[in-house]
């Protein structure tokens, strides 16, 4: 136990998609894709954040400022053996401001613990914060810089997503919560801190201030980019609650990784929602798999084909929007009867509407990390590439693509209303298309065809 009393919480969400659920304000049995439909829903409803007096803030129970200072006295961890330090998060909330436009932004990043009143933090490229360090350098300004410990694990999930970059996460956080997120006004910044955190510290990162820190065990299960520079934080106050309870989060392969079952939920939610901004119809659902480096590197994509190049588009949309374009490495788009959270059912389109040749497109020079174990020598980094699989049927063959055996739907209903007393386990599994369902498809000639919806 450290010197305040500070204890270390670890695996708040983990890979549980319940407490997941619990964490986005729904209920804990929701199914995941109508989990991520909801959330997608809710993040189209911003609440801006309501701030609190500092006396109202639990936050500023304590403070310490100048030499009083010591976060190595608190219990950060090295959390793998090859790890170039201890790290305090990354469960946290980092809060930066945009020097341009003065909006804030609430990220979440590792930090390296360097001495008593020193961190780093690691930004990769197009990250809000980074942006925001870049442009006070070039003005030769320095930064200020709040982050936050043992916090709702909401702002786990909106912080490590990407938003549009003139709009806070509080207000996304709020959207979601249905209520404002209450924040407090720095003791020395002007930054708005979360108000009911165990932990916050206040710092500032002067200009040109760097120190190498790494690697770092990460999301992808690999050690991440060899030792290099990170922004530097001086630690100008610490602020926390009697006894606080710090919250730590491990990076991982699946399932050990704390980022996969959120990930999985936020940021389908994220790429659906933008994908709905762009007008794009037809769209059934969005995956991002959390085996797949933390919900980072696969897309998975049903839609309702309505027109000639509709799939193309889709793949190419969903690679590239805000919400998706940062890593992903292989984007997959299945029809409407393919559930895209089951990864059977989308391996088996794979295997069965997917012509290789035909239906695999690569795009170069993309959005990626110096995180990437894929890109070598290290220099390489942080640029990727990106594959859009087509595993729908063809378009242009729907009438006489071949049958798929599907069920009756009298069938099915007889025997999952009578499932309890057949003694089967469970409840009947979900069926997304029946042998008697034939929507109709629209040809570029004219003419109405029925077809067999699998």
């Amino acid at each position: 136990m450290s010197s305040i009393g500070a204890r270390l919480l670890w695996n708040i969400l983990g890979p549980s998609m319940r407490r997941t659920a619990l964490t986005l304000e729904e209920p804990p049995d929701t199914p995941t894709l109508e989990l991520i439909r909801r959330v997608k829903d809710k993040m189209q409803v911003r609440i801006p954040p309501e701030e609190v007096s500092r006396r109202d803030a639990s936050v500023y129970e304590h403070t310490l400022r100048g030499d009083a200072i010591d976060l190595t006295s608190l219990p950060f961890p090295k959390h793998w053996p090859l790890d170039g330090g201890r790290y305090a998060g990354t469960a946290d909330a980092v809060i930066t401001r945009d020097p341009d436009t003065g909006y804030l932004n609430v990220g979440t990043y590792r930090m390296m613990i360097h001495g008593p009143r020193q961190c780093g933090l690691y930004l990769s490229p197009g990250k809000d914060a980074r942006l925001h360090i870049t442009r006070a350098w070039q003005r030769g300004e320095s930064i200020q810089v709040g982050a936050a410990w043992g916090i709702d694990p909401l702002f786990m999930v909106v912080g490590s997503q990407t938003f549009p970059k003139n709009l806070s996460e509080y207000e996304f956080a709020g959207g979601i919560k249905g209520e404002p997120i209450p924040v407090v006004r720095g003791q020395l910044t002007d930054l708005l801190l979360p108000a009911n955190a165990e932990l916050v510290i206040e710092g500032e990162i002067r200009p040109g201030s760097i120190r190498p820190e790494g690697p770092f065990g990460e999301f992808t299960g690999y050690y991440g980019r060899p030792e290099a520079g990170a922004p530097l934080v001086d630690v100008t106050a610490v602020h926390f609650r009697s006894r606080p309870i710090l919250t730590n989060a491990l990076m991982a392969d699946y399932p050990s990784c704390e980022q996969s079952g959120f990930f999985a939920v936020a940021r389908s939610a994220r790429i659906w929602s933008d994908l709905d901004r762009l007008g794009l119809p037809g769209i059934q659902g969005v995956y991002s798999h959390p085996a797949a480096a933390g919900g980072f590197g696969m897309t998975v994509l049903s839609l309702e084909q309505r027109y000639a190049g509709h799939a193309a588009q889709a793949l190419a949309l969903a690679a590239q929007v805000p919400g998706g374009a940062y890593y992903t490495k292989w984007i997959i788009a299945v029809d409407e009867d393919v559930d895209p959270t089951d990864m059977d059912q989308v391996v088996w389109a794979m295997a069965s509407r997917c012509n290789p040749i035909e239906d695999i497109d690569i795009l170069r020079n993309t959005w990626s990390t110096w995180l990437d174990p894929t890109q070598n020598p290290p220099e390489e980094r942080p640029y990727s590439s990106k594959a859009l699989i087509n595993a729908c049927k063809e378009h242009r063959y729907l009438p006489v693509f071949s049958k798929r055996t599907a069920l009756r739907r009298e069938m099915y209903e007889r025997v999952a209303g009578r499932w309890a007393s057949l003694g089967l386990p469970g409840e009947a599994p979900t069926v997304r298309a029946f042998e008697s369902d034939q929507p109709v498809v629209y040809h570029e000639e004219g003419s109405f065809e029925p077809r067999s919806q699998k």
